[in-house]
């Protein structure tokens, strides 16, 4: 018996009851959610618009949840990474959920080409599709890319690279779990480094598409990576929570253990650190540079609706959670991590909603069932979907190379 299946001799690694179980209840709440929300977009009386920005929210939500998992399992094979071999197959769940994610998104399509609330808004969502007003010359001249047909092929390029990478490395792990030989995790290794770049740029474009698009009138060439911080907030805060959840319900006992955590803890903090120093830079350079079509984004979160989340933001993505995250004892507490890590999740959705809905209207602070209902439904929906991919499946990656090593793995 090999020195991995001794360590790991007795563990419950995989369960499909569990997996059904959980589908079922997810998709149940999530779809039940979803509904309630709908209806109380529809007693808005405002053509949807304000239920399409609250699933916009919901969606890039756990958008963000699945390309964290992807830029998870890409850069451990990357950096030949050995503590997180345990954990990787969690991520591995989450990245190959990505064709779901895309279903989900199939409901944009109908602001995106509907023709409701032109006349007084351009558009439900994206308001480029019918410009008026100051901007309009502006808008009209990005045509070429922000045009309905051009987005939505691009939205569905993107699905298709993320699902081919993610199939392709998630294939190498389930086939190295059947053979002893190294060479599947050696090919995943390989395609590493052309996957780390193919996903920042379709990430970085994605995220201009999908948010930064919502005001066709500004730009910023950091916003891009401002997402792509968040997203890594996220799925680290994800990873804590599913391995706690894995753990309380009896599995994974032997193969995650307190060192792990510990790691997954300092990224957690350094990357709640790297979101507010790409935050910081972003907004100083624009107060600095003090362009109009730059500013005019930032004072739409500068009003007196909208200050006191953008304070929110300040203080609870950055530093409240950097003084709670800075100690090691804190890393090593499960409790207390896992307290930070749905902290840490809800603060993401709160700069995702930041990032949306002021363009709804920046003189009132648009909150209430709708956004709440919304955002779980998707959640449960995700999860159900997640779900679903785990079962049957091992937790671990079984036989993998570095497996002996993650085992014994010591923080120093």
């Amino acid at each position: 018996m090999s020195l991995a299946a001794t360590l790991l001799s007795g563990d419950k690694l995989q369960d499909v009851e569990l997996t059904r179980r959980s589908s079922r209840v997810a998709l149940l709440v999530g779809g039940l959610a979803l509904a309630a929300a709908v209806l109380l977009g529809l007693n808005e009386g405002d053509h949807l618009r304000r239920f399409f920005h609250a699933y916009l929210v919901g969606y890039v939500f756990v958008l963000s949840i699945a390309l964290g998992g992807l830029f998870f399992v890409i850069v451990q094979h990357l950096t030949n990474a050995h503590w997180s071999v345990t954990l990787r197959r969690l991520a591995e769940f989450t990245a190959i959920s990505l064709p779901w994610v895309g279903a989900l998104g199939l409901p944009l399509l109908y602001p995106l080409f509907t023709h409701h609330g032109v006349e007084e808004h351009g558009g439900l969502l994206w308001p480029w599709i019918h410009p008026h007003g100051e901007h309009a010359e502006l808008i009209a001249g990005k045509r070429p890319w922000l045009n309905p047909t051009f987005f939505a092929l691009r939205m569905l390029g993107y699905y298709a690279v993320w699902a081919a990478l993610g199939i392709a490395f998630v294939r190498c792990s389930f086939q190295q779990d059947r053979t002893d030989d190294p060479a599947p995790t050696v090919r995943a290794k390989r395609w590493s480094a052309v996957g780390i770049i193919v996903f920042a740029i379709t990430t970085t474009l994605a995220a201009f598409d999908l948010l930064m698009s919502l005001d066709p009138a500004w730009f910023s060439t950091i916003f891009g990576v401002y997402f792509f911080a968040g997203s890594v907030v996220a799925i680290f805060a994800w990873l804590i929570l599913t391995a706690l959840f894995m753990q309380r319900t009896g599995r994974m006992q032997r193969a995650v253990t307190v060192e792990h955590y510990h790691d997954l803890g300092k990224f957690l903090f350094a990357f709640v650190f790297f979101w507010g120093y790409i935050a910081f830079s972003q907004y100083m350079l624009m107060w600095y540079g003090d362009i109009p079509e730059e500013t005019v984004w930032f004072a739409q979160r500068q009003t007196a609706a909208w200050m006191p989340v953008s304070w929110l933001l300040v203080a609870g993505h950055f530093v409240i959670p950097f003084a709670g995250l800075l100690s090691r004892h804190v890393k090593r507490r499960l409790t207390v991590l896992g307290f930070w890590a749905a902290w840490m999740l809800i603060m993401h959705w709160v700069d995702l909603y930041w990032l949306v809905v002021p363009g709804l209207d920046s003189e009132h602070l648009t909150f209430g069932l709708i956004e709440i209902l919304t955002s779980a439904g998707l959640v449960g929906l995700f999860v159900a979907g997640l779900a679903r991919i785990a079962g049957g499946r091992p937790l671990v990656p079984l036989n993998d190379p570095l497996l002996p090593e993650c085992l014994e793995f010591q923080n120093i």
